[in-house]
Parts: structure tokens; C-alpha cells; sequence
């Protein structure tokens, strides 16, 4: 079957299915975590000695010991045999943004050859997969494979069921035998630790007398598209790179803002339905879904969970969208901009700092002006987004990111702080010397007695502002929809604690003069203002005029590609925050900077190569097809004396040449090896590949245009994002 006749029955069976039957879901009280061998599971399975112990580590971050392990072993193990599972896995996460696993069975045999099923603490505790066959950026040889996965009681332990069998999966961390960490969890919880070192030390020296550890919280906004099997399996760019390299606009796309939070289609209900119950299943508190403002897009977003668990779940929540979309004839595409000329897909990461006795710090209350504990937390977050902005660009950095960032769907590549229109007023009056009664946002009163008045908030939110406060947290807009929200969530954690350390170290100085709490706070907050308020922006993020200020007036950086961006890794501040705090040594640093590169790079080598590789064998034929039917449909005219006009021949003719010399330049760079350093080869990839790139595309849409609908060989636009 040719590829325009694979097409055409694609189109057919998909308006022809209908929705697959799943069974009504179960009441959430029923459900919920069921698949979880949390702490309510423990407590019934443990003793009281154990589960006391475990609890302790779980919630403090005490070291649990060997005994204790054997018995949660025991207890998760038959636990997990209840449920049917068979196998187990150490899951962790690599520096590849997605998922590693290995299953091992719970089966050995006895003296007698029967079987028996065996699972210890050191089995729960570690694993050992190969070091040197993940990216690991020179941490580990070829020849030099030992790595180990260890178990992570702070996450619980969980079910994945799959047509094939159930396994009992055990959160880990992942490092190299001589120690250094080949994950993004160790990093995340080195960071935890080190925000919370700094607060206490913050809040013990404003006078708090019981100060609980504090955690970070994440919870992750998820924007998707959804996009039948039969289309997508009849793209090899989709399959292959995750985003259409062709494809001609449609005369309708999102112009008229109809799918976002529309009804949604009866397909897509039945999948999120679905979907919705295994996340419940494990625990995964997803709240929300609705259409997106692309055809074809929608998200789901969950309620805020503890950074670690949150990063955990976020892992999980990808790996389920696309299975479950899968079992429903879809392909769920997690690629930042999978279609030119709609929005792209983005996973905004909202992020707050707590504990169980100070509450939320990043909850400014009704009187942010009164409340201190707020106002020195929020001022780090400002500090540490002025000093480290261009590693916040660097955290979100991706061949596929760079195709969102800036335009309009998404906020631009520089990075500043959208507080507000009260809490900006708050922090200029501290930069100013003083600190005047702020405003609430007041009532909201339509004048119409049916529709109840209610409070609004006191500032409007800012769609431009990569970084902006939402009322009780900051959230980082600008984070990739493929991508882990562990590196985002490190940055922020470890630049708030080196902001917090900062503070405190101030704090020290004032109270030793013997000034007192309250204005040793505001002296210092006056002093951070003067020194970072430049960061702070709250008007449109889009406008060039911003960006010429940004740069020339207020020192921000405008980094709009990876090769722009990834290289602050290797700043000189960037390593001494991470080292200073602990959370990455500068080899572990550096071997960041070497994988994230490498994985740069090859995406757009992937791209350039199937963009030569379409071109050739799919697009120019398509295009000589035509022309021979237009010149034999020609001759035959000819014949009868019909002369035909040949405007849309020599069009076509035009730009087939013209697309396969492009293709030939393309493939002729693509050849050349001689970089003298890693930015230079990124620059190159940036700059004259996606040039060439766009080059060959600009042809080949024009094509899409001008030849035979009935002989074009890829799913379009059209039928792709609109058909469901």
C-alpha cells in the first residue's frame, strides 16, 4: 500500500471508531492509592517499632537501619505478592528526562529445586545496574560500569499494572561506584536538604522557636497533544524526533480560540477518564484537565505534592499518558512544539516552600507588609532569579524547548520576576526606605444581584512572565512539557538556599549590633532590593521593547537557544553555588553540562537527518508523480487542441528543485566534525543546520500546497489535529 493510500484509510477508520468501552470508574475513597504501599499500608503491615522508624526516616531524613529494612522488605514484599505482582524494579532516573528500570523476580529455588520467593532489606536497599551505559558525562568508562540503584524511603513504593503483569516499583537513586550521582533524585534531595539548612537558620534567627524541617512543594501543569495512531504511525518524524518537520498551516487553526477549554470530544473523555483512574490508583492527585488553546492540545494538572514525590509522579504521569493513549489508539506527544504555526506545549512548574509549623512561606496572608517570614522568603526567590537567571534557562534547555520559548504561547528566554501589582508596591516601598499598609485587591462587583460578590485577588497574572508569583508560590512557566521538573526544581531550591544563607548571614550582623528583628529584616530586604530589583518586571514579556531594556538598561541575559544557554553550567558562580551548598560536586556539574550538550546536539542531528531523508524519498517523488500526471493529462489535452495552463507545473518544478538543492547543502553540512569546543559545535548545530532545516521545510510546505491532494504522502494538519 503507498503511503497517500495508507492515508486515506487512516482517515476512514478514524471517523469511522468509536471510543473503546472501559468500565465506570470506582469511587474515589475506594481507589485511592490503592496501588501504594504507603504510610497507611505500612502502619497495618509493620510493627510498631518499625513503622516508628520508618516514619521517621520518611518524614525527617533519619537514617533507617539494616533491621528495620529487612522487616519493611518482608512486609512490601507480600504486600506486593497480594496484588499479583511477580517482579520488582528499582525505578530511577537518568539524565535522559525519562524512566530506567529493571525487573528481577521475587522467585529463587530451594535445595529441592521448588520454588520460593525471596526478598530481603538488601535487596530493597540496592540494585546494580550498569553505570557506563546511561549518559553519565565522563563519570563512568566504558570500561568502568559499576553503578547502583538505592531505595528511597521518602517515596513510596508502588504497583504498575500492564497487560503483561504486574511489578512492585521501588523509587531509587542511581550513582557511579566510586559515588557521584548519574540521576536527577540525588541532586533534588541534596537540594531539599540545603534550602532547609538555610531556613531554619533564617527563621531561628527572626525568633521562631519550633521550626519543623521544611520541604519544597511542586505541583506540575502537563500540556499535551493527542494525535491518532493511524496518522502518527504514517509520520516518521513524529515517530522518530516527537514534532512534524513538514506540514503546511491549514486555512483553520487556533485563530479563533474555539478548542480552548471547549467541550471536550467524547474520544478524549473517555482516555482522560481513563487515565484519571490509574493515576488515582497510584496516588497521583491529578485535579484538572480541559482542551488547550491548540486543536488537538489539553492538559491535566495535579493538585501540589512534596518536591520529591511531586518530581516522582511527574515521571510516572508521563510514562501513563502514553501507554493509556496507546490502549485508546492515540499518540500522546509530549514534544514542546510538535506542530508549526500552533501553540506548543508547555509544563508550568508551581513551586512553594513550607513546613508543618511556619506553614507556607510564600503565602503573603492578607498583610504582606506585616508578615516578615514571607517577605525574606520571597526576597530570596527575587535575589536568586537575578543572580541566577541564565542557569534557569539552563535547567529548561532542550532542542525541542527552543522552538517554544518566545513566542507567543510561551514566555521569552530572559528571565524576571512578576510579583504583582501589591507586592511590587510592598518591595519598592523596602527599597525605598519604607514600609507603608498595602492594598487588598478588594470585591468583585458586576452590579447583577444573582452572581455573588467575591474577593479578587491583589494582582492581575501575567501570561509573558517566566517566572511569576500566583498568590502563594512562584510559578516557572517556562519549563518544557517533555522535560523532568527535577532540574527546574533544583535550581530554585539550591538558589534559594544560597539567597536564604545570604540573609541569614546579614541577619547575623544586624542583631549583633543589637538592632532589632523586625528592622534588621527590613534592612536587609532594602539592601537585597537595591542590589536585585532589576529582576523584577510586570509588563509585557513579548515586547521588544522589553528585551532592549532587559539587556542594555537592567544587565539581564537573553540566552534564546540551548547553545546560548547551556554553557552557564561551566559558570564560575554557578559551580561554587552548587558545590558551596553541596548539592553538585563540580565533576557532577560538568558531567551535567557534557550530557545535556551531547543530547542537544543529537536531537537536531536526528532532525537534520530525517529532514534529508523525507525530503528524498517521500516528498520529491510525490512531486515528480505529479508532474508526470500533469504532463500526460497535457499531452492528452494536446491532442484535442486544449491547451493547459502550465503556471502550476513550473511552480511545482520550481520548488522541488529548489528543495533537493537545499537538501543537498543540508546534507553537506551535516559532514562536517571540526569544532574546537562544544559551544562552537552547538552554535553551529543552532545557527546553520535548523537554517537549513527551515530551508528544506519552506519548500516542501510550499509543495504540500501545490500537488494532488490524493498523492501527497503524510497526514496534514488538517486531518491530524482537527480529526479525532
Amino acid at each position: 500500500m503507498s503511503r497517500n493510500q495508507a492515508r486515506v484509510q487512516a482517515v476512514s477508520q478514524i471517523v469511522n471508531r468509536k471510543p473503546i468501552d472501559v468500565t465506570m470508574p470506582e469511587p474515589l475513597s475506594k481507589i485511592w492509592a490503592s496501588d501504594v504501599f504507603n504510610l497507611s499500608k505500612m502502619e497495618e503491615a509493620l510493627s510498631k517499632n518499625a513503622f516508628k522508624a520508618l516514619k521517621t526516616t520518611v518524614q525527617t531524613g533519619a537514617p533507617l537501619d539494616a533491621a528495620t529494612a529487612d522487616v519493611v522488605a518482608a512486609a512490601m514484599k507480600d504486600w506486593a505478592l497480594s496484588k499479583g505482582a511477580k517482579f520488582f524494579s528499582h525505578i530511577f532516573y537518568p539524565m535522559t528526562n525519562a524512566t530506567a528500570e529493571k525487573h528481577d523476580g521475587f522467585i529463587i529455588t530451594n535445595s529441592d529445586g521448588n520454588q520460593i520467593t525471596e526478598f530481603t532489606g538488601s535487596l530493597l536497599i540496592k540494585g546494580e545496574p550498569d553505570g557506563s551505559s546511561f549518559p553519565n558525562g565522563s563519570l563512568r568508562m566504558t570500561n568502568a560500569a559499576r553503578g547502583y540503584t538505592a531505595w528511597d524511603p521518602t517515596s513510596p513504593a508502588y504497583i504498575m499494572h500492564t497487560d503483561n503483569g504486574s511489578t512492585l516499583m521501588i523509587p531509587s537513586v542511581f550513582m557511579s561506584w566510586t559515588g557521584e550521582a548519574l540521576d536527577k533524585k540525588i541532586p533534588l534531595l541534596r537540594s531539599n536538604s540545603a534550602m532547609n539548612k538555610a531556613g531554619q537558620r533564617v527563621l531561628s534567627l527572626m525568633g521562631e522557636a519550633e521550626v519543623a524541617a521544611l520541604n519544597s512543594s511542586c505541583g506540575a501543569e502537563q500540556e499535551y497533544f493527542l494525535i491518532d495512531s493511524n496518522f502518527a504511525n504514517s509520520r516518521p518524524d513524529l515517530l522518530l524526533a516527537g514534532r512534524t518537520l513538514f506540514g503546511s498551516s491549514p486555512a483553520k487553526g487556533q485563530q479563533f480560540d474555539d478548542h480552548y477549554f471547549a467541550a471536550i470530544p467524547e474520544r478524549v473523555q473517555v482516555f482522560m477518564q481513563d487515565l484519571e483512574d490509574k493515576l488515582y490508583r497510584l496516588g497521583i492527585p491529578a485535579k484538572t484537565h480541559h482542551n488547550e488553546v491548540a486543536p488537538g492540545q489539553f492538559e491535566i494538572a495535579p493538585y501540589y505534592e512534596a518536591a520529591n514525590i511531586a518530581s516522582d509522579h511527574q515521571q510516572l504521569l508521563m510514562t501513563l499518558l502514553k501507554l493509556t493513549a496507546k490502549r485508546h489508539g492515540f499518540v500522546c506527544l509530549l514534544h514542546e512544539k510538535p506542530f508549526a504555526g500552533v501553540n506548543g506545549s508547555g509544563k508550568h512548574v508551581n513551586w512553594s516552600v513550607g513546613n508543618a509549623t511556619q506553614g507556607n512561606l510564600l503565602d503573603p496572608g492578607s498583610t504582606p507588609h506585616d508578615n516578615i517570614n514571607f517577605l525574606l522568603f520571597c526576597g530570596a526567590v527575587i535575589r536568586g532569579v537575578h543572580l541566577f537567571g541564565p542557569l534557569l534557562r539552563a535547567v529548561i534547555a532542550s532542542a525541542s524547548n527552543d522552538h517554544r520559548l518566545g513566542a507567543n504561547e510561551a514566555p521569552p528566554a530572559i528571565l524576571s520576576v512578576y510579583l504583582g501589582d501589591q507586592l511590587e508596591r510592598v518591595f519598592n516601598d523596602i527599597k525605598e526606605g519604607k514600609l507603608l499598609k498595602s492594598e487588598v485587591g478588594g470585591f468583585m462587583d458586576l452590579g447583577l444581584s444573582q452572581i455573588l460578590k467575591f474577593e479578587r485577588d491583589p494582582g492581575d497574572r501575567n501570561r509573558t512572565s517566566p517566572f511569576a508569583f500566583t498568590g502563594n508560590r512562584f510559578e516557572f512557566r517556562a519549563v518544557g512539557s517533555s522535560a523532568s521538573v527535577s532540574g527546574p526544581l533544583v535550581a530554585m531550591n539550591t538558589m534559594l538556599a544560597d539567597s536564604l544563607n545570604w540573609i541569614a548571614d546579614k541577619l547575623e550582623a544586624e542583631l549583633a549590633t543589637g538592632t532589632s528583628k523586625p528592622v534588621a529584616a527590613i534592612k536587609v530586604l532594602k539592601e537585597l532590593m537595591e542590589g536585585h530589583s532589576n529582576v523584577i518586571f510586570g509588563g509585557d514579556g513579548y515586547s521588544s521593547e522589553w528585551h532592549r531594556i532587559a539587556v542594555e538598561e537592567r544587565g539581564l541575559k537573553n540566552l534564546p537557544t540551548s547553545a546560548d544557554a547551556l554553557p552557564a553550567f561551566r559558570d564560575e558562580a554557578v559551580v561554587k553555588l552548587f558545590s558551596s551548598t553541596g548539592v553538585l560536586t563540580p565533576v557532577e556539574l560538568a558531567s551535567r553540562f557534557e550530557v545535556y550538550s551531547e543530547q542537544y546536539l543529537l536531537s537536531i542531528e536526528v532532525e537534520a537527518k530525517l529532514v534529508v531523508d523525507m525530503a528524498t524519498t517521500m516528498i520529491y517523488p510525490a512531486a515528480v508523480e505529479y508532474l508526470s500526471q500533469i504532463a500526460s493529462t497535457a499531452s492528452s489535452m494536446a491532442a484535442l487542441n486544449i491547451t493547459l495552463d502550465s503556471g502550476v507545473a513550473s511552480a511545482v518544478a520550481g520548488e522541488a528543485n529548489a528543495m533537493m538543492a537545499a537538501v543537498a547543502t543540508l546534507s553537506a553540512a551535516l559532514d562536517v566534525h571540526d569544532f574546537d569546543s562544544t559551544e562552537a559545535h552547538m552554535q553551529y548545530a543552532a545557527s546553520t543546520l535548523r537554517s537549513l532545516m527551515v530551508e528544506v521545510r519552506g519548500h516542501a510546505d510550499t509543495l504540500e500546497t501545490l500537488v494532488a491532494d490524493d498523492l501527497w504522502p503524510l497526514p496534514k494538519y488538517s486531518e491530524m489535529l482537527f480529526i479525532k
